[in-house]
């Protein structure tokens, strides 16, 4: 199994580690804004970043939380807008991992 991108902080510092999650718990967390409407924001901000992995996992996760694909998109029109070309390029990139994976292929999600 990978090892998570933190772990490396958490076996250094697990305080540090801790405070990093009680912040993504905090941002993540449904509250007036469901989970996967938070995501997508979270989503969004990634691609406009180009962390690759981000967009991926927060796919993924999104998706977990009943995103459709079209939803997806959807929030990639405003990136696009907002933020241009590039960010496009690191969406692609990490949506192809995910959609084309067997797993996913027939959810249609």
């Amino acid at each position: 199994m990978a090892k998570h991108p933190l772990d490396v902080i958490g076996e250094n510092d697990r305080e540090l580690l801790d405070q990093v999650n009680r912040a993504r718990d905090l941002g993540l967390t449904a509250g007036v804004l469901s989970a996967k409407e938070k995501l997508l924001i979270a989503l969004a901000l990634d691609a406009a970043h180009s962390s690759v992995s981000g967009v991926k996992s927060l796919a993924q996760r999104a998706m977990q939380q009943g995103a459709s694909r079209a939803e997806i998109m959807e929030t990639l029109r405003v990136v696009n807008y907002i933020c241009g070309a590039g960010s496009m390029y690191t969406a692609a990139a990490a949506l192809q991992d995910i959609w084309d994976s067997p797993q996913l292929a027939d959810t249609g999600h």
